[in-house]
């Protein structure tokens, strides 16, 4: 099962990869290495492997469809892309837009993507290789992109991205949407529809955002990159090796992480794998998984 309802939207899952990423000290690196093993139950698979302790995550679309509009969540890494800083994904081959077909979805049906943030790994399938040139892969949509880091990884604003992960991302999956004339930069909020608001989440990019739902009774939080793993559910005041601001990123993590367990909201991280989603409660002075969401696993 790859797809819910939530009050009036339907959200479908679509995964371009999952598996091991990196060591969990170099990713969490201010996380205590005894956490890791104290909560190997609610990691292992999904999360955490089982022998080396490398961290599990996966690249993944969600699909929403609302008001009579289908909108994509992230784009993930994209193919044919030159990533010489992250050599698994460098100029990789995947059939994610085989995957978008089989949930019903072509390129040509997408009304508007939503890029959370722009790091490499949410803005790949932007675009796409055709006769040597990239185009815009939905070429009827219009691409919604916080302006906070569409400055930010400018790289005429921003020299130190060259040799960084997210290298050439912005010329090879920003600026060909751009030229298109299918972006529009946002700033705070922006009301996609009735069930659907971006809100302002920075901290783990200047411009980083999430989307949250609220339909017939209904509420979630597609929680973008404030979370990669659920062992900072109990460890909330850790983020990862990836945030641009770390004492920003944690605020905007537990004010939203109040948010969702006050109001019983589904949290869909961008990164999660396994079940992908989960429902969370207090626990003292942190938070615990109330109840995973019914997708499967793969």
């Amino acid at each position: 099962m790859h797809e819910i309802k939530l009050g009036d939207v339907t959200v479908t899952r679509v995964e371009e990869i999952h598996g091991p990423i990196m060591p969990a000290r170099d990713f969490f690196p201010t996380i205590p290495e005894e956490a890791w093993q104290e909560h190997r139950d609610l990691l292992v698979p999904d999360h955490l492997s089982s022998d080396d302790d490398v961290v599990h995550v996966a690249m993944q679309t969600w699909v929403l469809r609302s008001e009579g509009r289908t909108i994509l969540i992230d784009t993930g890494i994209g193919n044919d892309k030159n990533r010489p800083a992250v050599e698994p994904w460098h100029r990789q081959q995947l059939d994610y837009l085989g995957r978008l077909a089989v949930a019903g979805v072509q390129p040509e049906d997408v009304d508007v993507v939503v890029n959370t943030h722009l790091h490499l790994d949410h803005v790949g399938w932007n675009t796409r290789l055709v006769e040597d040139e990239w185009v815009p892969t939905f070429p009827n949509a219009t691409y919604l992109m916080p302006a906070a880091d569409f400055h930010h990884w400018n790289p005429e604003n921003n020299p130190g991205i060259s040799g960084s992960i997210n290298e050439y991302a912005f010329e090879d999956s920003i600026t060909p949407v751009h030229a298109a004339g299918q972006v529009h930069l946002w700033e705070d909020s922006y009301v996609i529809d009735g069930n659907l608001r971006l809100e302002a989440a920075p901290g783990h990019t200047p411009g980083h955002a999430v989307i949250k739902l609220e339909s017939s009774g209904d509420r979630a939080l597609f929680a973008a990159d404030i979370i990669h793993t659920p062992l900072q559910l109990r460890h909330h005041h850790h983020g990862s090796c990836f945030c641009e601001d770390p004492v920003q990123a944690r605020a905007t993590r537990r004010r939203l992480l109040d948010w969702a367990a006050d109001t019983t909201a589904l949290v869909l991280p961008a990164h999660f794998s396994g079940r992908s989603a989960l429902e969370i409660e207090r626990r003292a002075e942190s938070y615990a998984v109330r109840e995973w969401a019914p997708f499967s696993r793969y």
